[in-house]
């Protein structure tokens, strides 16, 4: 069985991850390109697709190709809802990129459409896919660190502030680090800890940096007119069973700590992070101990015959989903969570109080 795949928005996150990894999964073809920029969904069908590839520069007129099975949202994050439900309804599958919208509303209504189409909905939450990841999964699965009621995750750059597209709207992504790499990082936390009630959040959102001229950064200085959300945010998250997550952000901050898509656990039984390499710490006998993992090529097998690509383990487990009819490893349910403690995070720093979950 082979699934067609359209692809709406063809910008970076599609050409770096989603599409060279649709490529190499058997069972997938991607068919349709679209993009508001049509020499970039030309580009991406000369470089991905067959000589029979549709190219479109609205989103409408290709979910109308009912041949379609499959969409990948690839747009700016303030159009991730209205796709997803418009390609849900239109009868096709959807992975949409991080984060799942702008907005916990946005997106309910993405799950509602799901349930309503009872079409597959993923979010690309790829960090999930690394080796370290799936191993620290497997430990935490296996309760071999006890209940984890303290962790932190971090998403911290010095100097790294994505000076392309549309990072810096916030209207058109509805935040800065946080809601771009910071997510990453609570999705890993929660899906370790398997907790997904939060009982209310409290945080910051800095504009301490954001107006320096011909500053350094990774990318070349940023413009300080059009850097319009935070350079760097903390959030803390009080779960409902007592369990407490910090959440680092950043894109520019004086540091020298720095990490992407981490996460620390500490348990009753044990802790482990993600600081230098895969470490698990522990009492035995009397006697602390640490352990460092190997995850080189003999690592750990998370998937049958995929590698160790992130990227490429994500799509074909995504793909294989849909063939199989089996539920993706990240769910729609899970994500939001995500996307309703970044909110409130936001909402803390806006009003100076915490904020509550009503559930």
């Amino acid at each position: 069985m082979t699934l067609k795949v359209g692809i709406i928005g063809c910008g970076g996150i599609a050409t770096g991850k989603h599409m060279p990894a649709l490529k190499k999964v058997e069972g997938a073809v991607m068919v349709a390109f679209c993009d508001v920029v049509p020499e970039r969904a030309e580009q991406a069908k000369a470089e991905f697709g067959d000589e029979n590839a549709a190219v479109y520069t609205d989103y409408k007129e290709l979910l109308k190709d009912t041949s379609i099975d499959v969409i990948h949202v690839c747009t700016p994050n303030i159009s991730h809802a209205e796709i997803s439900i418009a390609s849900m309804e239109a009868g096709k599958h959807v992975m949409c990129e991080k984060p799942m919208a702008k907005t916990t509303a946005e997106a309910q209504a993405m799950i509602d459409a799901a349930k309503r189409t009872g079409k597959k909905l993923t979010i690309g939450y790829q960090n999930r896919f690394r080796s370290d990841s799936a191993y620290l999964h497997k430990v935490c699965e296996n309760n071999d660190l006890g209940e984890i009621y303290y962790a932190k995750a971090k998403a911290i750059r010095r100097r790294a502030v994505p000076t392309w597209g549309v990072f810096l709207d916030e209207e058109a992504q509805g935040g800065g680090p946080l809601i771009d790499i910071g997510t990453h990082a609570l999705d890993l936390t929660l899906w370790m800890m398997d907790n997904y009630k939060p009982k209310y959040a409290v945080g910051n959102a800095y504009h301490k940096l954001s107006g320096r001229k011909n500053a350094a950064n990774a990318w070349g200085p940023w413009d300080p007119e059009k850097f319009t959300v935070e350079d760097s945010a903390i959030g803390f998250i009080t779960m409902q069973n007592g369990a407490t997550i910090v959440l680092e952000a950043s894109w520019a901050l004086n540091t020298l700590d720095v990490g992407e898509a981490k996460t620390t656990l500490c348990g009753t039984e044990g802790g482990a992070d993600m600081e230098k390499g895969l470490r698990i710490n522990g009492e035995e006998y009397g006697k602390t101990f640490e352990k460092h993992i190997g995850l080189d090529a003999a690592g750990v097998d998370f998937y049958d015959g995929a590698g160790e690509d992130p990227a490429l383990v994500e799509a074909t487990q995504w793909i294989d989903s849909i063939i199989n009819d089996t539920v993706p490893v990240v769910k729609p349910e899970q994500a939001l969570v995500v996307t309703r403690i970044l909110e409130a995070i936001y909402k803390s720093s806006e009003t100076g109080m915490p904020v509550f979950f009503e559930d």
